[in-house]
């Protein structure tokens, strides 16, 4: 089962996510639409992720992953298929709206779940791990595939090939290997896991969790969308510039590695509050030093290094503190505010450089990391 959800995650984030970049340009050239309207559909999917999230997880915990999965495979499969015959915006904008349902039902939260339903101690950090690694190189993988096939045959077949890949891959995955653990009974009634969510949200704790990892969502996601324009506006040639942003996604591995070690040593939170902690660090010096190669890339190791450690942090402290039984419904909750975050925070950040210069920019990112390491070192504290 790890085995499987570490392909379907790769290819999911790689097909569903990543791979979008590589097709803004011939998609704004084909469809006569500005970059901004068609980057837009992308936001699009990413903020009705969002809202789907909680729905999401009350199906996880009251029926299992197999369905929701398989569905939002064949979903996703349909969608990218739908993406690749769209000839208006608003036909774009419509499939993109399908992926973002699609992506609520099979990348991290859903595969989370199944892992956090299968294993427990030792063996769910290490489950955790193993499928972050894998899917930390879909960028690495899908950026340069998507761009051959666009190169070899068309924007819109590339987009066909992708679809009918991610489909055969995924589809048979989470329908034949997928399944609901023999000790998860449905001893567990609907109401007695309502009161333990409402139970969970009615207290600090919770609203700690929330407000770190939504503030660290929406720093990681400015710095993946305007790191290679920022290092540019810089000085810093094209080429050289893709090729150090390009160090977070081998970056973001080094930090699951190094934060789960770390982990069997120290409590989880004020580790992941040391890690966010650097990253601030990184983004502030980033005006002052980054216009030299050296700085450039010491910047983005600092800020790299916990570029992944978000997505295995906040699992582990959820099932810590609430355990399993409602954990889909818990991290639903969350994920409304931290992928709408994700979703919003980039927008944000290119209107505040239009106004006030990047330098600003980096500055409300590291506020965001020290907002995000203050929550975890006050949630450790309860």
């Amino acid at each position: 089962m790890v085995a499987a959800l570490a392909v379907t995650q790769t290819i999911g984030y790689g097909v569903l996510y990543y791979a979008f970049s590589v097709f803004l340009t011939p998609m704004t050239r084909d469809l006569r639409a500005g970059g901004t309207q068609v980057a837009a559909a992308l936001t699009l999917a990413v903020a009705t992720t969002a809202l789907c999230a909680p729905f999401a997880g009350r199906w996880l915990d009251a029926r299992g992953g197999r369905g929701l999965m398989t569905a939002g495979s064949v979903l996703g499969t349909l969608a990218v298929l739908g993406w690749s015959q769209a000839h208006t915006l608003l036909q774009l904008y419509g499939v993109f709206v399908a992926i973002g349902v699609a992506s609520a039902m099979v990348l991290y939260e859903p595969a989370f779940a199944m892992i956090m339903a299968w294993f427990d101690g030792r063996g769910r950090a290490d489950a955790l791990l193993a499928v972050t690694i894998v899917a930390g190189f879909a960028s690495s993988v899908f950026l340069p595939l998507s761009g051959l096939l666009v190169e070899l045959y068309g924007w819109r077949q590339a987009l066909v090939v992708l679809g009918l890949g991610y489909g055969l891959a995924a589809i048979p995955l989470h329908a034949l290997v997928l399944r609901r653990p023999a000790h998860q009974a449905a001893k567990v009634t609907a109401t007695t896991r309502g009161d333990l969510v409402r139970s969970a949200v009615r207290g600090r704790p919770f609203w700690l969790l929330a407000a770190a990892f939504t503030a660290h969502n929406g720093a990681v996601a400015t710095i993946a969308v305007l790191l290679v324009t920022y290092l540019i506006h810089l000085g810093h040639p094209p080429v050289f510039a893709a090729t150090v942003a390009g160090l977070l996604g081998v970056l973001s591995v080094t930090g699951r590695v190094v934060t789960t070690g770390l982990r069997r040593r120290w409590a989880a939170a004020p580790v992941a509050a040391g890690v966010f902690a650097v990253q601030g660090a990184g983004a502030l010096l980033m005006p002052v030093v980054a216009g030299s190669a050296a700085g450039a890339i010491g910047c983005v190791l600092l800020f790299g290094i916990g570029f992944g450690v978000g997505t295995i942090t906040l699992p582990y402290l959820l099932s810590e503190r609430y355990g399993t039984t409602a954990y889909a419904s818990l991290s639903g909750r969350i994920a409304l505010f931290a992928v709408a975050d994700k979703a919003a925070a980039p927008l944000a950040a290119v209107a505040l450089a239009q106004a006030a210069g990047y330098g600003w920019v980096m500055g409300a990112v590291a506020a965001a990391c020290g907002v995000a390491a203050l929550a975890l070192l006050a949630y450790h504290r309860l």
